[in-house]
């Protein structure tokens, strides 16, 4: 748009394409793309290499997955119907609920019929002559499209732990991302599991109640707190239903698109005891509360950030009988909240159980819950092509660059959902404006007669150079996560980036709505 996208009219004739829109990824993203696009009177296909719908829902089918965000905040906004007809049954659902809701919305909006599963894109070429885009997957089957809109998902790429002899085990093992369908292969067996994240913490909380024993290996302590999860009484639905506005409202209006609102106080506003009381408070409640609504310097503030590590470091102490157990799992390279803080419900308690060991190192599973090439790993995965042949993983080899995290220059009509630079948070939330911003502007394209948008250089640098900027003085920008790019686990050599967008969520729909308004430049 005017400054930030350059447009143009056809180069050639008039040229015959499969499909007006191309969608890589058949999950929450990708749905709510092709409910838009068929909106638009477009002709739209999904690719999706999974064998169903559901995304990260489809493929995290590990024991205890569950959403850390409530149900009735991680849900699409968009359809009166939908919302008057989805019961949630907990506050925190698990993973089998959520994926029936995903199947749930799919079936409501007939989404399946241009959903085409187990087919894995291996490229994506934009084609200069005709200004569209052609698709291969791995069995040759080619797609051609005017657009393409990816919305491969931030967490999609499993990585294994990158030591010696990985390979090399002759019993069980899998990622988390890749659960065998019988839960029960692992029932009183000897198991090791690869990891403390938060695929770890969910599922070690889980399998500690029927597997033999339990060994658990760390590379680094991971900040987590109580999720305390409870059922949802039709009542309180039927409640919930009611209050669909306000609850929406208060997202669009929070940081991150949670429920949960920051304290404006500092930490050092109260006194010690006026401070430990309201941390208690926050601690003793569901869900982020101890994260989102802390006081708004723990992310900034090295010294307010300590003292509430400590805080949490002797709730754990508390729950670990063995002291130098505790002391193994509370984190000391790191601060809480300055890596994404998961959620728990038992974890630290498995600590406590015979089964668990340290001692037994024979095992029949071995569990890696070691992570994924978050957030550009999806793109690496394909060989994606722009202008002049440009690789996509060549045009971020210095550094992600992006205009306003849906597209970059150099990738005509190429849209990113959940891409690089755009703000997470809730991620139903800010897919649902991600895949309305992009509608709008396809829309404006066809009704403009345009068939080629790019950013531009201009426009690209003055929103790496925002995104970099609202990243500055964050605690969370020195420590090393999927975040700010690192993943030790990979074996090529990375660029330390920042991968996502930090500033507040009002703040980027805002300037993307201020994009939205100026009009495209032809």
């Amino acid at each position: 748009m005017v400054g930030q996208f350059n447009g143009t009219t056809p180069i050639t004739g008039n040229l015959e394409l499969d499909n007006d829109v191309l969608i890589i990824g058949a999950g929450q993203s990708g749905m709510y793309s092709l409910y838009r696009m068929r909106q638009l009177g477009l002709k739209a296909k999904v690719l999706e290499a999974g064998s169903g719908e559901g995304g990260t829902w489809f493929w995290n089918r590990y024991p205890g997955a569950r959403f850390d965000s409530e149900s009735y905040s991680y849900i699409f906004s968009f359809s009166q119907e939908l919302l008057d007809e989805w019961n949630w049954s907990e506050h925190f659902a698990g993973q089998e609920e959520t994926l029936r809701y995903c199947q749930y919305f799919a079936e409501k909006f007939d989404l399946r019929k241009d959903m085409q599963f187990n087919t894995r894109v291996q490229s994506a070429h934009f084609q200069q002559t005709s200004n569209s885009w052609l698709l291969i997957d791995e069995d040759g089957q080619r797609y051609t499209s005017r657009y393409i809109i990816t919305a491969m998902g931030i967490l999609n790429q499993p990585t294994l732990p990158n030591i010696p002899g990985v390979n090399d085990f002759k019993g069980a093992a899998f990622h988390t991302a890749r659960w065998p369908d019988d839960h029960s292969a692992i029932n009183g067996k000897r198991v090791g599991i690869i990891g403390t994240g938060a695929t770890a913490i969910q599922t070690i909380q889980e399998i500690k109640k029927t597997v033999g024993s339990l060994t658990v290996f760390q590379r680094t302590p991971n900040w987590t707190a109580p999720l305390r999860n409870t059922k949802i009484s039709p009542v309180e639905m039927a409640q919930i239903r009611k209050d669909y506005p306000q609850i929406f409202q208060k997202c669009l209006d929070s940081y991150a698109c949670f429920i949960h609102v920051s304290d404006a106080r500092s930490t050092f506003d109260l006194t010690p005891e006026e401070r430990e009381a309201h941390w208690e408070e926050l601690y003793s409640q569901a869900g982020f509360s101890k994260w989102l609504s802390n006081f708004n310097d723990i992310g900034t503030d090295r010294h307010a950030n300590e003292l509430f590590s400590n805080f949490i470091a002797n709730k754990i102490r508390e729950r670990v009988h063995n002291p130098e157990t505790a002391e193994k799992l509370i984190p000391k390279n790191h601060g809480f909240g300055t890596r994404r803080v998961p959620l728990e419900g038992g974890y630290y308690e498995a600590f406590n159980q015979p089964n668990t060991k340290d001692e037994d190192f024979e095992f029949d599973v071995i569990v890696y819950a070691t992570g994924f090439d978050a957030v550009t790993g999806s793109f690496n995965a394909v060989d994606i092509q722009g202008m002049d042949g440009l690789r996509l993983k060549d045009a971020w080899a210095e550094g992600i660059q992006t205009f306003l995290g849906l597209t970059v220059k150099g990738f005509p009509n190429m849209f990113m959902i959940m891409g690089p630079h755009q703000m997470f948070g809730n991620i139903p939330r800010s897919i649902e404006y991600a895949v309305n911003w992009v509608a709008d502007f396809i829309e404006y394209c066809r009704d403009n007669g345009i068939i080629y948008a790019e950013a531009t250089e201009e426009g690209v640098k003055a929103w790496t150079e925002h995104v970099h900027s609202c990243a500055t003085n964050l605690l969370a920008n020195e420590v090393d996560s999927w975040m700010t790019g690192v993943n030790k686990n990979l074996k090529h050599k990375q660029k330390r980036t920042i991968a996502r967008y930090n500033g507040p969520a009002p703040g980027y729909r805002r300037r993307c709505d201020e994009v939205k308004a100026r009009g495209i430049r032809i």
